[in-house]
């Protein structure tokens, strides 16, 4: 109702999310943006100082090169069913969707949790994407199956006479009788940390068509999909939510940017020294003339007087070395720990450049890290399929005011629906061959099944290429097979 007050997400009746789970996404997002509070210290006049921490930003490191080992712009996406491979061919092309979906891997790795929802622009009859990182979608109900029920947050801001007012939108999507019901509120707000009092949808003016509330009776599933880390959350055991691949080892993290932090202010404080005796200084009062002040040349630093009795050592060199070696190693052997909590090959990481391993040496030797990611690929695929089907589904339930339905085809399932994640990198074609063609001859799978995993292709298009196979092992002429290949396309079933 207007006029509800809401200082956080979980103030709202419908939410109640872990308060550990919020507080550990923004401290992930924190640390993600290398966000530190400022070091505190005493120094040598007594008096309290604050610095900089220098830090190695391992969250967006970490985020970055898993982030393009799982995606890229060369994964294929198709559909079985031609009028759906065209429709969505189209759609992921309009939001190139293989750019943005490489693009913010990076933070679903971070925090955890990456949402998008497809909704028809009905301006164009273009249907479009909006994505909710891990801080702006929260699950309501969940099933094995995974989060049926969510919220979305969609926040902007305005400048009004001077003040900047900040206004969110929360948009639930439940389900009431079989159907999803999507329920939008709007927030305003002079704090930019309280989403502030409900007022209504026409207060802001690009809300002012939305409706509180729409049904869609069409929806066989929510229309929003969730993608989650490989994993088991184990801060909240019961929570629906994924873990940023950096959680379980933020102690480690700790103890690589306290290392390097103590490693920079080592360097700044080792810069080299000079003591030089006050007999062979010349001295000038200062401005009140009450005291002397030696005399050095503005542009360096790295003179300090002192008294001395010996008048033989008139300037001495007190620089200490360097501990680099020492601080080098710990910090390599930190990060061989991290590379062990996050179950990747050892020399995936490295602080003086040696013993990173190449993608080569990865597959050869199928590494821990080639296996990691194939978790994580398992898990985008499910993401993918699921937004597939409900892109078509939303377009099948849509009619333009020109009374043009988006898509008049059928629904896939998700075996009908095919992610080849191959960029010719960590999957050698060489290796795959040999595995398939002995398993082949073994008897242990059958050829369809082999051209599957080979080939990266659905099931409709391996039963194809088999019969051509057989075609051309039985002596048919060129004609002949080309005569079949048309009625294929035809969608001929003679």
């Amino acid at each position: 109702m207007t006029g509800q007050t809401l200082n956080s997400i979980n103030d709202h009746p419908k939410v109640n999310i872990d308060p550990i789970e919020l507080q550990r996404i923004e401290r992930d997002f924190r640390e993600y943006r290398n966000e530190y509070d400022k070091i505190v210290y005493i120094n040598s006049n007594n008096e309290i100082k604050r610095r900089d921490y220098m830090t190695i930003n391992m969250r967006k490191l970490t985020a970055e090169m898993l982030a393009s080992l799982v995606f890229n712009e060369q994964v294929e996406i198709s559909v079985d069913i031609d009028e759906a491979d065209n429709y969505i061919k189209h759609v992921f092309e309009h939001n190139d969707f293989k750019k943005n979906l490489s693009k913010y891997l990076e933070p679903m790795f971070v925090a955890g949790g990456l949402a998008v929802r497809p909704y028809v622009d009905t301006a164009t009859g273009e249907m479009e994407f909006s994505w909710a990182l891990a801080n702006a979608f929260y699950p309501l109900r969940s099933t094995s199956n995974g989060i049926a029920e969510g919220v979305l947050v969609f926040k902007t801001l305005e400048v009004e006479q001077d003040k900047t007012i900040y206004y969110t939108l929360l948009e639930f999507h439940e389900w009431e009788n079989g159907k999803v019901v999507i329920t939008n509120e709007l927030y305003r707000s002079e704090d930019a940390n309280s989403y502030g009092s409900r007022v209504p949808l026409g207060h802001k003016g690009q809300y002012k068509g939305l409706q509180e509330t729409a049904t869609l009776e069409f929806m066989k599933k929510p229309l929003f999909n969730y993608l989650k880390p490989a994993g088991f959350n184990n801060f909240s055991l019961y929570s629906p939510l994924g873990i940023g691949i950096c959680d379980n080892a933020v102690n480690t993290l700790k103890q690589i940017n306290d290392t390097y932090d103590q490693f920079n202010w080592e360097i700044r404080m080792g810069q080299r020294t000079v003591v030089v005796s006050d007999h062979v200084l010349n001295y000038v009062p200062d401005e009140q003339g009450n005291s002397l002040q030696p005399v050095f040349d503005p542009d360096v630093n790295i003179y300090r007087p002192m008294r001395m009795d010996d008048d033989k050592e008139l300037i001495k060199d007190i620089t200490n070395d360097i501990r680099a070696d020492q601080y080098i190693t710990a910090i390599n052997q930190f990060m061989k720990t991290l590379e062990m909590q996050m179950q990747l090959s050892v020399g995936t990481f490295s602080f003086d450049g040696e013993s990173v391993k190449t993608a080569t040496e990865i597959v050869s030797e199928n590494s821990l890290t080639y296996r990691t990611r194939n978790m994580h690929c398992n898990e985008v695929e499910k993401f993918i399929k699921g937004l597939v089907v409900s892109v078509l589904e939303l377009a099948s339930g849509t009619v333009l005011e020109n009374g043009v339905k988006l898509y008049t085809g059928e629904i896939p399932s998700f075996e009908q629906i095919s992610v080849d994640f191959d960029d010719g990198i960590f999957e050698s074609l060489d290796q795959k061959l040999d595995f398939f063609s002995k398993a082949k001859t073994a008897g242990l799978v059958p050829i369809t099944k082999a051209l599957e995993g080979i080939f990266k292709i659905t099931e409709e298009e391996s039963y194809e290429w088999y019969q051509l196979i057989q075609m051309q092992e039985t002596g048919l002429d060129q004609s002949e097979i080309q005569a079949f290949m048309e009625r294929q396309e035809l969608g001929d079933d003679e």
